[in-house]
Parts: C-alpha cells; sequence; structure tokens
C-alpha cells in the first residue's frame, strides 16, 4: 500500500476582544503613541556632528535635526553637548533615513506662545520699550515678537487727548513715547496669526470700567461732554472714566460728512445709549430726534414734484434733499455718462424733481429730473 502523505495546515489566529475588566485592556491603553507631525517632543542628545544633532526618543527612536533646521537654531546648538535634554518640535515623523525629523526653531516658537496664553491668564506685567509708533498705536517687542498697543489701550497719563482728533497731532504726541519702557500687560496672543497684543491699563482700571458700564443700559439717555472728534464720529464723555462713541451715521438723520460741522471739543450732548459690546458703548444723538421719514407719507406722494438740493454723487448717480433727513436717488441712468450728470446737477444747487419711487417705510425714494422732460 502506498502511503499517503497527510498535508497540516494553519490555524487562522483568532482575533481578540478584550473587555474593559480584561487584566490586559489596561497595559494596551498604557502603549504610548507614535509622535506626529506638529508635536512637541522631549529627548537627550546622543551625537553631534557636522550640521546633524542626534536625539534619543525611545520608544519612537532617533530624533534628528539637520539642514534648514539646524541652520534656524544653530546659536542654540552651538552651546549644546551630547546628554543635555531639549525640547523639539516634529516636522516630519517618517524623515530622512527613517529618523523623525525634528526643529527646534519651531519648538521654542510654540513654547513661546504658550508662555504668552500663560500670561494672558496670570496678568503678568512686562516692562517693554516703544520702538515705533503709528496712528494708530505703538509697536513693542517681547520675546523676539513683535505686538501691538493700540491707543485706545494706553493708561490715562499716556493717551494722546489731541482737540478736533487731528491724526498727524495724535501721532506726534505718540512719537514721544518711542524709546521709553511702558509696563505692559498680553491681552490677546494668536499664534496662527502671529498677532500679540498688549494693554498698558491695569486690571483695576479695567475693571473700573466695566463697573462704570454696568451702570448703562441701552434705551438710557444721559447728557455728556464732547471731547473728541474725527472723521468717523465724536467721542463723548458720560462720566470720569468712561466714554461712548457717536458714529458719524448717528449724528443725524441727514447727510453728515464732516463731524466737524455739527459740534465741537467742550459742546454739551444729549445722547441715547444703542449698543454695549465688549467693554464699549456707543451713543446716538439722531435717535433723540424725530425721524423725519416717518411723518414723510403726509408731505409727499408718487408723482409729486419737489424741489430738491444735491447733496452727493456716488456710484449710482446723485444724492438729493428734499428736506432735511430725506433724500432721494437721482439715478445716473438719466444722463448720457456720469460726468453729464454732474455737469447738469452742481453740488450744492437746487433743481426740480419728481419722486418716482416713495417708500417711505423702508427710507428709499428715487426722483426724476423733471427740466429734462420739459
Amino acid at each position: 500500500m502506498s502511503e499517503e502523505k497527510s498535508e497540516t495546515k494553519a490555524a487562522p489566529m483568532p482575533t481578540i476582544h478584550l473587555t474593559e475588566d480584561h487584566p490586559m485592556a489596561s497595559l494596551i491603553d498604557e502603549i504610548p503613541i507614535p509622535p506626529s507631525n506638529g508635536d512637541l517632543v522631549e529627548g537627550t542628545i546622543i551625537a553631534i556632528s557636522r550640521g546633524r544633532v542626534y536625539i534619543d526618543l525611545p520608544p519612537f527612536g532617533t530624533g534628528l535635526i539637520y539642514g534648514r533646521e539646524y541652520l534656524n537654531a544653530a546659536d542654540v546648538l552651538r552651546k549644546a553637548n551630547p546628554g543635555d535634554v531639549i525640547s523639539a518640535k516634529v516636522v516630519d515623523p517618517a524623515g530622512r533615513e527613517g529618523y523623525i525629523e525634528l526643529s527646534l526653531k519651531e519648538a521654542r516658537q510654540a513654547a513661546i506662545w504658550g508662555e504668552a496664553e500663560t500670561a494672558i491668564l496670570a496678568q503678568t506685567p512686562y516692562s517693554l520699550v516703544v520702538e515705533e509708533a503709528n496712528k494708530g498705536g505703538l509697536i513693542l517687542s517681547w520675546q523676539g515678537i513683535q505686538g501691538f498697543l493700540p491707543a485706545s489701550q494706553l493708561a490715562k497719563e499716556h493717551y494722546p487727548r489731541v482737540p478736533e482728533g487731528d491724526k498727524e497731532k495724535i501721532l506726534g504726541e505718540l512719537m514721544l513715547l518711542v524709546g521709553h519702557p511702558l509696563s505692559v500687560r498680553i491681552i490677546t496672543a494668536d499664534a496662527k496669526e502671529g498677532k500679540l497684543i498688549f494693554s498698558e491699563r491695569t486690571e483695576n482700571e479695567a475693571e473700573e470700567k466695566a463697573s462704570l458700564i454696568d451702570k448703562y443700559q441701552i434705551g438710557d439717555i444721559a447728557t455728556g461732554e464732547v471731547t473728541g472728534i474725527v472723521d468717523f464720529g465724536v467721542f463723548v464723555k458720560l462720566e470720569p472714566g468712561l466714554e461712548g462713541l457717536v458714529h458719524i451715521s448717528e449724528l443725524d438723520w441727514g447727510l453728515v460728512e464732516d463731524p466737524h460741522t455739527l459740534c465741537a471739543v467742550g459742546d454739551k450732548v444729549k445722547v441715547k445709549v444703542i449698543e454695549i459690546k465688549d467693554g464699549k458703548i456707543s451713543l446716538s444723538i439722531k435717535a433723540l430726534k424725530e425721524n423725519p421719514w416717518s411723518t414723510a407719507a403726509q408731505r409727499y406722494a408718487k408723482g409729486m414734484e419737489v424741489p430738491g438740493v444735491v447733496i452727493k454723487y456716488n456710484k449710482h448717480g446723485a444724492l438729493a434733499s428734499i428736506e432735511e433727513g430725506v433724500a432721494g436717488l437721482v439715478h445716473v441712468s438719466e444722463f448720457a455718462t456720469p460726468a453729464a450728470l454732474r455737469e447738469t446737477l452742481e453740488l450744492g444747487k437746487t433743481y426740480p424733481f419728481t419722486i418716482s419711487l416713495f417708500e417711505p417705510k423702508e427710507q428709499r425714494m428715487t426722483l426724476t429730473f423733471a427740466e429734462k422732460k420739459k
């Protein structure tokens, strides 16, 4: 009889499912996760050769700083020795020749931004020298990172109180602070945007202002003093330590091109609180005046001929005011060219118009130049 040989096949490995109470489950949870791109790691320098630093990263292998990353951190690495423990940032977990590619400079930057976030929470004060000034504030540096100190965040003794809000005079006042140290706090640190914002105001000042603002609610009416006039509106002091802004759009129902024509520094004005947000209070003067559009339907109707004063040009045509606060658009399409419109309708002059669209609730009006039809 011939002897038959039988082949023995290996049985497939069973899939192991561990329950949470299994003794091996906790061990699996303790297995370290390999580093990923962007992770901060810490290791011991095991060798330094020309343009290369090898770092032991157990149990994952060896890290390598070389090339551009080596040059970027050369000032620090010149003082490094085998046995030193350093922190670095992973830039490629599967880098050259199987090494974990690292960056010392990026790790230092990450550490600095982390320190900035800690400083915000701790309200840590720093004495920093003002490097530059612009019309918006001051430039300072912290840990090699340039930051911005807005003029609005200056302490009272350094805030530029310039009559009429002249921007050049404000810049002149801010320039006087260049080269001088200021005690500041970090209030914003955004690593992604590279944005660092400082404040010279103390925590007590911030709390004091918040306490003052808490006394006001939307809808409140108050009398204040004009302390500054700028292109975009008027600053009004409600009480010592608290100012609000009346935006140019909230000065009057009529078109306002220059806030200086309506008020002067030192004037007493009545205002209404219309918004309280992010530690700022917004005010309105026109809210205390009757909106002329609310009663315009009693005086005007579609098809009516009315006199109007040309008060402004825009890309759509010309605005003509038929009374204070009520204006309509004369569309450029009525004329051959925008230049023809401006030659026909001069700023400041009065012309006859016909109301072709009238929607007082939406505060919309379109006018047709009546003389063209005659």
